[in-house]
């Protein structure tokens, strides 16, 4: 399949703050407005129609993105669509533009940007496949010194390994997390590492997968990840964290998991939002900072979960995180779809307001294949940009709190 529906909200759940942020000193953040950002969805939909490269990107989703040194963008994305794309022959005819039904497809892939607009995919898929029925999923992705302290500087992208799984694992078993090195500015593959492997955990519920997001703050990388608690139903999954020094992220050694009560090596991760029964996040989450405040964004559970993203926000990445707090709906394309992966893209975000990107795809799994090759625009992100601010009180003026929306 060719996406990850991995939606889910945030349960606010005490934990300690360990020394990963300031306490309960930092403002309540949440999205006070929001606005389409149409420039940057279609600078995706006009490279992806241009036939004038028959090989290149034509559509995807776990859209990440990260700026590099020289000023370029780089967008990374896990399954992708590559091929040519048909336009309808006259304005009355098919309503789409579409992909024929031999569209190559591969597991992932990678877009440069310039200027704001994409120029050029790199040879696909970007990181090959580990082993039959086995593949990489790029996520996060940051420039960081080779090695800590260290003058040179390369590009590290966070990788989740998953394998060919029956019901309930349609969109595969989880397996591992690696953390890829690129050369810059070449951006060209030197090695990959495993950083966390799960396949000896028995319950692939309880597997996690870490780089979803990550936040960078005072020498340190906070990499946030999720489990798959309840994968083909709407999750009831947690969310975790785990913290590198620069430099360190593909060290395996340099990671320390949040363990409920501190930051430790080679610990079991604890999870530090979700109850894995009612609320949760799914895998697909994202974590930014504002006026030194966290803020998570992810798809709202329940009914509202194929449409709505919501926001929480915490002084700490173990939090505890509070919220949902504000909500919005972006338009999407056609009935029968649905919205997934938010995803924020600091780089981009300028004048107070924080650009989101957010993957579309057909809401019915069994049909997905066919409509995407229908139309074309159904597999493409789309962008948003919205502005963070202090919530209104909550009635009463008592404390901030999971229950009050």
């Amino acid at each position: 399949m060719v996406l990850v529906l991995v939606l889910g909200a945030v349960l606010v759940t005490g934990r300690s703050d360990g020394d990963g942020g300031s306490g309960e000193g930092c403002p309540p953040r949440t999205v006070v407005s929001w606005a389409p950002e149409p420039r940057l969805t279609s600078a995706f939909a006009r490279y992806g129609d241009d036939d004038t490269r028959t090989d290149d990107w034509t559509g995807g989703d776990g859209t990440h993105s990260v700026r590099l040194p020289d000023g370029r963008l780089l967008w990374l994305f896990s399954d992708t669509f590559l091929g040519r794309v048909h336009r309808p022959p006259n304005p009355a005819g098919e309503a789409y533009a579409w992909r024929d039904g031999t569209a190559p497809l591969v597991r992932n892939s990678a877009v440069v940007t310039h200027g704001g607009r994409p120029v050029a995919t790199l040879p696909a898929p970007l990181f090959p496949d580990p082993a039959p029925g086995t593949w990489r999923w790029p996520v996060a992705a940051r420039v960081e010194p080779r090695s800590p302290g260290a003058s040179e500087r390369v590009l590290r992208v966070l990788l989740w390994v998953r394998q060919n799984g029956a019901p309930p694992w349609i969109y595969g078993e989880p397996l591992a997390t690696e953390v890829a090195t690129l050369s810059l500015p070449s951006l060209r593959l030197e090695s990959v590492t495993t950083v966390l492997d799960q396949r000896h955990v028995g319950d692939l519920s309880r597997r996690v997968l870490f780089g979803t997001t990550l936040v960078e703050e005072d020498g340190r990388t906070y990499v946030f990840g999720g489990d798959d608690g309840r994968p083909a139903s709407r999750p009831a999954s947690h969310a975790y964290v785990a913290r590198v020094p620069e430099g360190g992220l593909a060290d395996p050694a340099a990671w320390e998991y949040w363990d409920g009560s501190g930051w430790r090596s080679r610990a079991r991760p604890a999870p530090v939002l979700g109850d894995g029964r009612r609320t949760g996040v799914g895998s697909a989450f994202t974590v930014t900072r504002d006026d030194g405040t966290y803020v998570l964004f992810t798809m709202a559970a329940g009914a509202e979960g194929l449409a709505t993203v919501t926001a929480y926000w915490a002084c700490s990445p173990a939090g505890p995180w509070h919220g949902p707090l504000g909500a919005f709906t972006p338009a999407l394309p056609a009935p029968g779809t649905a919205a997934y992966n938010p995803q924020a893209h600091p780089a981009l975000s300028r004048d107070g307001r924080l650009v989101l990107s957010h993957d579309v795809n057909w809401l019915e799994t069994s049909a997905a294949a066919a409509m995407l090759s229908r139309n074309v625009s159904l597999y493409r992100p789309r962008f948003v940009t919205v502005r963070l601010g202090p919530p209104r009180r909550p009635p009463g003026g008592g404390p901030w709190s999971g229950a009050w929306r």
